[in-house]
């Protein structure tokens, strides 16, 4: 039996926001997919409901990649794998940029933070994800 819900359950709320980073994949009004690593240490996301969650956008590469795909197509999939016991979330849903307003307030010091409205969440069976431990 597979699971799937239309929220992020209560018991993954601490997990998601102690998450260091997850793999945010979006498309472009073409087709085009791209994925990306989003990271900045626990904290990076912020649950804000059981539907809905928010992430800072960090300063990258300059190509805006994620963010440009956003504005043609919101349609997301994230992936939040924890490499100490295997544990992995798959989070669909349409994410929007906020660049003003009372969200900023969550990432201290951005410019702009992303909204993701959530659609489909799916546990993920832990068994081929290798166990790391932190180098520091």
């Amino acid at each position: 039996m597979r699971l799937l819900w239309d929220h992020i359950p209560g018991e993954f709320h601490a997990r998601l926001e102690s998450a260091p980073f997850f793999f945010l994949a979006t498309s472009a009004a073409d087709g085009r997919c791209d994925c990306s690593f989003k990271g900045g240490g626990p904290g990076v996301v912020r649950i804000l409901d059981a539907k809905r969650f928010a992430f800072a956008d960090f300063d990258g590469n300059g190509a805006f990649m994620s963010l440009g795909n956003l504005l043609a197509n919101p349609h997301v999939g994230c992936l939040f794998i924890d490499f100490t016991d295997g544990a992995r979330l798959r989070v669909n849903g349409k994410a929007r940029i906020v660049d003003a307003g009372e969200m900023l307030a969550l990432f201290p010091g951005h410019t702009r933070v992303v909204e993701v409205s959530v659609e489909q969440v799916v546990p993920n069976c832990p068994k081929h994800i290798p166990h790391l431990v932190s180098a520091s």
